[in-house]
């Protein structure tokens, strides 16, 4: 990998003869299905009825009923990617997504990099069966990630809507789009699922699921456990956990019931990212920690606490670790009102209780300063427990309840629906210094206890509010139109119960602000249309306006609550404005049968957007590197505009019924149209090109069906990177490929067990090295990367009984 690249031409991505195969598509956008967002009855959930119809190869769905973008990928299709995956990792093979992560399943919070079309993980809008799961922070305060919210192998489908998610999405950070995972419905007939995946470094999942089938009248539940272990591929590090889920569904006349609860406890261990410099070679490709091995770990340090001089920022911690446990349920009742209408009501809970763990030099990241404050003129090497190094922690707390309501009914040729969200949030964040004993080390795997210094803790309290109203009028058969809006507001107070000393944060705070902030925007507008104009082929055009409303975290990150002083927080809340975005998108899909020889179909969407991006907020770091971790009060301010133009194409062609070849092609250019003040000098980002998200992507699955046999290469081209808001650094394309074989054991004769299967999986194929995640912190001269897994492999056995 090369390290700190200059800006320099771009090369010609080498997959783009695939662009041939994507404009044939052109010719046909293929509507498979819809978004399911009515009731589905017990015991008619899409398992039921296989995972595809005999011979089909289709792997991406898109919808026929909606004005937006919308693509959707089944839950089976999904564990052929891996089986286990995080359900957002599984949509890096849809047109316009660039995800990565440093781990195969993309389970590792810290490290984890979205974009779609230009924008952010933390500027979409997430939801599991509805409920909303907040937007992502690696350092949460409203919500978890999928993966923690439901096991990957009870997932029904992920839909992802690339340029504006529906109005009755329960969101507040959904400028860009929506990622909806729905858990799949207990089974009409009983049945018992176990799997077993084993794979490199020493990797083990398994999965056990119990169907109880139909009982009573409508009734019908599942259990579900999942158990995870594996060793990071770069260091000792534990990776996994355990999961629980549980659902059930009673379906009556009057309306459908579903209860479902979720828990999740897993540990996950960070790796830290590299730091790379203008004018540097000799960045490390990877920056492991030194657990288990504390006699290294002592060897590391001089005699005072020091770390080797040429590793600078590039530094090695003893360990670091994300300790995350969640209590996730929900009741819903769809209850039928008469045949056309249907009002739904959906309470929930979630609760988390979570820390993120580092335990490093007290010599580095600014920490000899910070530790004088609360010890002063001591030996902070004797303070620390005599080993060099110090653990610190942020420890997180969240409690949420929400209800979400909504009527669907119909008037003539008018399709109403109007309701609303609402969610009480109280979350905290508590910043605590721990010693580590040089006679009694600390393990990354168990919680501290008894520390010395509580450098600050925060505690909000938010309440959200969102209302939707929508008319879908049927204009004639063949035309739709539709037409809405959305309200979104957030009543927002944050407190410090635990102030820091003065010099204990990095520019000159005295005391983190309190106070509350309101934020309303009533009028969020959208219309659409959806036109018909054969039974093959639709256009669809939709226009909407997003916000994104003020994070809520307290000590840190983009939040009004991490300012320097109560002055400049009410600066903010007086003059500061949310995040707004305009997406404008239209498309078309469809789908055309054909007699050219061994093409026999093709289908697909093409989709054109462009969008308007204002009030952009930019949190501006106090430290030039990425690497203090005593925490810092950004610079938060609004500084301006972001401008979006992009194209997604993407088709299929069906070559009979074994064989298919699916492509995705991308362009994205999304630009700065403004300068803006650092505190210092003016920063020339207006022209400039959003870092992090590449211009060109093309994405492939290769499918190939031969009785019980089904063989799966799937290929990924991201390209350059930029890695600063200047654009003076950027990151090289790459191009991975990944596959895999499933091969169905025929048990004949034996009525105990079903659907017996083994599944190789191998990521990382042509085993290339590279930037997976790009860290963007900086005008310019510096940025950080996490790097790209090697080759692994993964054999699953599984079994119905």
């Amino acid at each position: 990998m090369k390290s700190a690249q200059l800006k320099k031409k771009s090369k010609a991505p080498t997959v783009f003869p695939l662009l041939a195969i994507s404009a044939a598509c052109l010719m046909a956008f293929s509507p498979v299905i819809s978004a399911q967002t009515t009731p589905v009855k017990a015991g008619t959930n899409q398992d039921d009825k296989g995972d595809k119809a005999e011979g089909s190869v289709a792997t991406v769905e898109i919808s026929s009923q909606s004005t937006r973008s919308a693509v959707s990928l089944r839950g089976s299709e999904m564990q052929k990617i891996l089986p286990g995956i995080n359900p957002v990792k599984s949509l890096q093979t849809l047109p316009g997504v660039t995800f990565a992560t440093a781990d195969p399943w993309g389970n590792n919070e810290q490290n984890l990099s979205l974009f779609v079309h230009g924008f952010n993980g933390q500027q979409l809008g997430y939801t599991m069966d509805g409920v909303p799961l907040g937007d992502q922070q690696y350092g949460n305060y409203n919500g978890l990630s999928p993966q923690r919210a439901v096991i990957s192998e009870n997932v029904r489908n992920v839909i992802l809507s690339s340029g504006a998610g529906n109005l009755a999405t329960p969101s507040t950070s959904n400028l860009g789009g929506t990622i909806e995972v729905f858990s799949s419905d207990p089974l009409a007939t009983r049945k018992t699922t176990l799997e077993q995946t084993l794979g490199s470094y020493r990797a083990s999942r398994t999965y056990a699921r119990f169907d109880t089938g139909n009982f009573g009248e409508g009734n019908a539940a599942y259990v579900s456990v999942m158990r995870q272990d594996a060793r990071a591929w770069d260091f000792d590090g534990k990776q996994g956990g355990k999961q629980f889920n549980g659902k059930f569904v009673s379906n009556k006349d009057a309306g459908k019931l579903t209860l479902f609860f979720n828990y999740n406890d897993k540990i996950e261990p960070n790796e830290d990212s590299t730091v790379h410099v203008t004018g540097e070679t000799s960045a490390p490709y990877t920056r492991p920690f030194l657990y288990p091995d504390f006699k290294a770990a002592l060897a590391y340090l001089s005699a005072n606490g020091a770390t080797p001089a040429a590793d600078g920022s590039n530094y090695r911690n003893f360990y670091s670790d994300a300790q995350r446990k969640d209590v996730l349920t929900y009741a819903k009742y769809d209850w039928n009102l008469s045949p056309t209408t249907v009002w739904s009501n959906q309470v929930y809970f979630h609760r988390d209780d979570g820390v993120g763990v580092v335990a490093g030099p007290i010599s580095a990241a600014g920490l000899p300063a910070l530790f004088g404050v609360y010890f002063p003129n001591q030996d902070l090497k004797k303070v620390f427990g005599n080993s060099g190094y110090a653990t610190r922690t942020t420890e997180y707390d969240i409690h949420r309840t929400g209800l979400i309501s909504n009527l669907r009914t119909e008037f003539g040729n008018h399709q109403i629906e109007l309701g609303g969200w609402w969610e009480h949030n109280e979350s905290s964040a508590y910043r605590r210094w721990y010693p580590l004993d040089v006679n009694n080390p600390s393990s990354p795997y168990d919680r501290p206890s008894n520390s010395l210094i509580t450098q600050y803790g925060s505690e909000i309290r938010n309440n959200v509010v969102q209302l939707h109203l929508q008319d879908e009028w049927r204009v004639r058969s063949d035309l739709a139109l539709q037409m809405g809006f959305k309200s979104s507001l957030q009543y927002a107070k944050g407190d410090f119960p635990v102030q820091p000393l003065p010099g204990a944060i990095s520019g000159g705070s005295t005391a983190l602000p309190v106070g509350d902030i309101t934020t309303k925007k009533w009028f969020l507008p959208q219309v659409g249309l959806l036109w018909d104009i054969n039974s093959r082929d639709q256009l669809f055009i939709n226009i909407q306006k997003n916000m994104r409303q003020f994070v809520t975290y307290g000590g840190g990150g983009a939040s009004p609550w991490s300012l320097s002083s109560q002055s400049a927080f009410d600066l903010f809340k007086n003059t500061a404005q949310p995040e707004t975005s305009v997406t404008y998108e239209a498309g078309l899909r469809g789908k055309r049968n054909l007699d050219l020889g061994a093409l026999t179909r093709v289908d697909g969407q093409v989709t054109v957007y462009h969008v308007d991006f204002s009030n952009r907020l930019l949190q501006i770091s106090p430290t030039p590197v990425i690497s203090s971790i005593v925490g810092g009060n950004p610079v938060l301010a609004n500084v301006g505009s972001v401008t979006t133009d992009g194209i997604d194409l993407a088709g299929t062609l069906h070559f009979g019924k074994h064989f298919s070849f699916y492509n995705a092609l991308s362009y994205n250019r999304s630009v700065y149209n403004d300068d803006y003040n650092n505190g210092k000098a003016l920063v020339s980002t207006s022209g400039k090109r959003v870092p992090g998200s590449p211009e060109w992507m093309n994405k492939f699955v290769a499918t190939a069906n031969f009785g019980n046999i089904e063989a799966q290469l799937i290929g990924d081209y991201v390209g350059k990177r930029y890695a600063t808001y200047t654009n003076d650094l950027a990151v090289d394309s790459y191009f991975m490929l990944n596959l895999g074989v499933t091969a169905k054991i025929p048990m004949e004769g034996n009525s105990f067990v079903k659907n017996a299967r083994v599944r190789l999986n191998v990521t990382n194929l042509n085993q290339i090295t590279g930037v997976s995640a790009v860290v963007v912190g900086a005008a310019s001269g510096t940025y950080n990367t996490f790097p790209i897994a090697p080759r692994q492999f993964f054999v699953t056995f599984g079994a119905d009984f």
